[in-house]
This record gives structure tokens, sequence and C-alpha cells, in this order.
């Protein structure tokens, strides 16, 4: 949709189409855009998520908004030229990311499971390892996966190591089987986090774009930055988490520290997290590389972090979430504020250790910071 509004009126460095297409229709070559790259990526999904996009006709709905789209716009020379426009840049995004890896198995069952203190190994519930392979996606932005790799989590058997061990027992377990010492604001926060980042931190940018009234090429502009950042944040932790560190989760290392080798850490064999551990190894935090490289496209976006927002939660519990009648809403004064609470929801629901979770926003910060710097870049 960028390069399409871009091809139109040039106001920032088209990604992968460069195109002449002024007099135009912008809805047309919007709408064209998006609905090109979206039916047939949904097509392509593996099960179980292409099972969601079957039983809720997802590519039918396309469809329909996009016929919807097309109607509004009166018909002659503009529109024909901004949906040849929009159906050019969308093959142009769709070609240069042919072959880009994302095809990977994403439930390895055969991944070899460490043994030792600190190796992964599969976390309670599954069996298998998800998306190993992701390290080798290829990024949008970065050069590399490893272009930012954050140095290595603590030694198991070191007084830092035992402390932040100490913490996620104490705050992250399930209130039932585990006991906890989070209060109910921190139950909530922990909860209302494990929404998949890029849904979340994309209703944030899109509250913000509303309230400052962005016109379609700053909004195309803004949402091209962040998603480019956040996909680029899963590549880039995937390699940290399978290819660098291999490192435990906190509900391995709990009930398996009694042979850690650290005298600080004590075992507790039925700890249970509040939420069941994800099956990918816990160093970077996925979740807070999301937070730090979407909290920092937007600061630099807006030049300034303290804006103001509200949002909702799809992974609170029924009656609270955002299509409940009276949803839950938290309220911040700036991104970094939301992001360091992403950060330590991480914590709370006895998914990571504070040091996977403290470099993990370092990383998205820094994976931010590059992709505003090197992509779509603003144009006299």
């Amino acid at each position: 949709m960028h390069d399409a509004l871009n091809a139109i009126d040039r106001r920032s460095r088209p990604y992968a189409y460069r195109g002449n297409a002024r007099g135009a229709s912008p809805d047309a070559a919007v709408a064209a855009a998006a609905r090109d790259v979206l039916v047939p990526l949904l097509r392509e999904l593996p099960p179980p998520f292409a099972d969601c996009v079957t039983s809720g006709n997802v590519v039918a709905g396309v469809e329909a908004r996009y016929a919807a789209a097309l109607s509004r716009i009166p018909d002659g020379s503009a529109k024909t030229r901004g949906l040849a426009t929009g159906h050019a840049a969308a093959a142009a995004i769709l070609a240069a990311r042919a072959g880009d890896g994302s095809g990977t198995p994403l439930f390895d069952t055969a991944y070899p499971q460490g043994t030792g203190p600190g190796e992964y190994r599969f976390t309670p519930g599954f069996d298998f390892a998800f998306a190993p392979g992701w390290a080798d996606v290829t990024p949008f932005a970065l050069r590399s996966a490893v272009q930012f790799r954050p140095g290595p989590p603590y030694a198991v058997t070191s007084q830092r190591y035992a402390r932040d061990l100490a913490e996620v027992k104490r705050l992250g377990g399930d209130g039932v089987t585990t006991p906890s010492a989070r209060t109910a604001d921190q139950t909530e926060m922990a909860r209302f986090w494990v929404e998949s980042s890029p849904l979340l931190w994309n209703r944030v940018a899109r509250a913000a774009a509303t309230g400052k009234h962005l016109d379609p090429w700053q909004s195309s502009r803004l949402f091209g930055l962040l998603n480019m950042a956040l996909a680029d944040g899963y590549v880039a932790t995937f390699d940290t988490k399978y290819r660098a560190y291999n490192f435990w989760r906190p509900v391995t290392a709990i009930r398996n520290a009694a042979g850690d080798g650290n005298p600080g850490t004590v075992a507790d064999p039925t700890w249970t997290p509040l939420v069941p551990t994800p099956p990918i190894p816990d160093y970077d935090s996925g979740h807070s590389v999301e937070g730090g490289a979407a909290a920092q496209v937007l600061k630099r976006f807006f030049g300034t972090d303290r804006i103001r927002f509200e949002t909702c939660s799809y992974t609170l519990p029924a009656g609270q979430t955002c299509t409940d009648a009276a949803p839950v809403v938290r309220r911040y004064h700036s991104f970094s504020q939301a992001s360091a609470e992403n950060g330590l929801s991480r914590i709370m629901v006895g998914f990571h250790f504070r040091k996977a979770v403290d470099e993990g926003i370092a990383h998205g910060v820094r994976i931010g910071d590059w992709t505003v710097h090197n992509t779509l870049r603003r144009v006299s």
C-alpha cells in the first residue's frame, strides 16, 4: 500500500515497487494492493492457522471489503490506473518475498532437546519446538538476523541468575497449583499482554494515527515501518533463541533447579506458570523484542515518546476483551511505558527471566531505530 501511494505522489522512498502513476486514484491503488497481498497469503497459511481462515470465511470477508471499497470510487481512468498501480505494487512485494524462507516448518517434533543445566527442552504440554528455522527468514530491513544479537544470558551458576529465577518463581505462578505474589493489577497486566504482539501494537499505532489525523501517505509509511520492524524482530529473536543460546524456560529451570549447580536456587517440581509456556527457548524474550521495536518506531515516527493512548486486549478473561460490552482498557502516557509493561508482563505470566526481558527490549529498540533510519525514508 505504501509503494502504491508513492507511485502516485512520491513522498517517501518505495520499498519494492517504483512506478509512476500520477493522476491515479489513491483509494483504488490502496484497495488493490491490500487485496492482492492478503488473499494469496491467507490461502497459503498452514494449519492450524488455515483452519481459522477457513472457518471464519476470512478470504470471503476480504473480497467483500474490496468490492465495497471499489464501489465507492467513481469509474473512469483514475480508478483504472489506481487498480493497475495497486496490482503492480502487490506483485512486486510478493516477488521480492518469494523464497524468503517463511515456508519453514512451524512444529518441529525432532528438534534436539538439551539435558544439561540451562539447555532448552520442550515446555510442559508440548512435544515440539515452534519454528526453529524462522531465524533463516530473510529480514525486511535488517542486514541479517544476527545484526544486533545480544550477549549471552546469565550463567546458571551465577547469583544474578538465582535472583531472576527467584523473581519469576515468586510472581509467575498460576495461583492454583503454584502460589503467586502478584497483585490483581499485575495479573490483569500479565494476561493483557499475552496477545499477539503485532495485533496489539498495530492497534496502538492505529489509535495514535487516528489521534494525529494522519493522511494515507503518512499512515502507510507508519504501518510499513512498524510491521517491517515487527517482522524483523521475530527473525532476530529466533536467531538469538535457537542459534545463539538455546536457553531453558523458567518452568523448566524451576522444576529442575536441584540439578543446576547453583546453591542460590530451590527447586519446585510442580511449579506451574499462569499461562502454559510457549514451546520456544527463553532468551531473549520475543515479546519484549516486539515491544521495544514497535515503541521505538512509533517514537521516531511521531518525534516524541509522550503520546497518551489506551488499548484493550483479546486475551483477558471472557467479559473483559475488546469485543465484549465493557472491555478492560489499560492507559499509557508513552510508547516506552507500554513497552516496559509488555516486557514486565512476561515475568508476571511466568514465561521469562528478567534478563531475557531487558535484553529483548534493548534488542527491539535497535531494530526499530535501524528500520526507521534505513527504510521508507521521506523525500522532499
